[in-house]
C-alpha cells in the first residue's frame, strides 16, 4: 500500500508501516526532493531522520516521491492494493495538479484496488478559489477529481465528521486546532469547536 505525503511526522506511517512490515509492502510517497519549497525538503529530512531512528518499526518502508510531473510514480504501476491520503487535495489544488496526482493513485493501484481520501470539508457552492484560500474543498470537488481519473466512489463516510465546524474561519482551516494560528485571538472558542469537519470518501479502480 502506499501513504501520501506523510509529512515530517508520519502519524499514518507510525500504524500502518509497523503493520505492513512483516507480510505487504509499505511505499511512504514523500514529498520532492528537489523541491524550492523549504518545508518539503525540511519535512523529508526529518521523515527519514525518524525512520532511521527506529529500525526495528521502519527499515522496510519505501520512499518515493509525488509531485507530478516530474514526480509522478508512487509505486510500480498496478502494484499496490491500498492508495490513502490525509488532507493533501486543497495543497494538490493549489497547485494545479490535483488532477495529475489523482492520476498517478490509478495508475499505482491494481483493478479493484482501494483509494481513501480524507480531507477538510467546505459547503457546497464555494467556488475553487474561496476552497483553495480556506483549506476546505467540497466534496464534488474531490469526487470529480477522483472520477475523472478513472475511480468509481464506492462510500462517503460521516466518521470524521464535526458539526461543530462552520467551515468559515477568518485564517481558514488553520484557524482552528492544531494549528490554532491565529494564536491567542479567540483561541477558547477554537479550541472549543476541536479540529476540522471532514470528508471520508472511498473510491475503487474498476476490475
Amino acid at each position: 500500500m502506499a501513504e501520501i505525503w506523510p509529512g515530517a511526522k508520519g502519524w499514518y506511517t507510525a500504524v500502518l508501516a509497523p503493520y505492513l512490515r512483516e507480510e505487504g509492502i509499505f511505499y511512504a510517497a514523500q514529498f520532492p526532493p528537489d523541491s524550492d519549497i523549504s518545508f518539503y525538503t525540511r519535512s523529508l529530512t526529518l521523515f527519514k531522520a525518524h525512520l532511521a531512528k527506529y529500525p526495528a518499526l521502519y527499515d522496510q518502508v519505501r520512499i518515493t516521491h509525488l509531485y507530478p510531473p516530474v514526480y509522478s510514480d508512487i509505486a510500480p504501476a498496478g502494484t499496490v492494493d491500498r492508495v490513502l491520503t490525509f488532507r493533501n487535495v486543497h495543497n494538490w489544488a493549489k497547485a494545479g495538479k490535483a488532477e495529475a496526482v489523482f492520476a498517478s493513485f490509478f495508475k499505482a493501484l491494481k483493478p479493484g484496488g482501494i483509494l481513501g481520501v480524507v480531507e477538510h470539508r467546505a459547503p457546497e457552492g464555494r467556488s475553487l478559489e474561496e476552497q483553495i484560500e480556506s483549506g476546505y474543498m467540497t466534496e464534488s470537488y474531490v469526487i470529480a477529481q477522483a472520477e475523472k481519473a478513472g475511480f468509481r466512489l464506492a462510500k462517503q463516510s460521516e466518521i470524521n465528521a464535526n458539526p461543530q465546524d462552520s467551515a468559515d474561519h477568518p485564517a481558514g482551516v488553520w484557524t482552528l486546532p492544531p494549528s490554532l494560528r491565529l494564536g491567542d485571538q479567540d483561541r477558547e472558542k477554537y479550541l472549543a469547536i476541536g479540529e476540522s469537519d471532514r470528508m471520508t470518501l472511498k473510491f475503487v479502480k474498476p476490475e
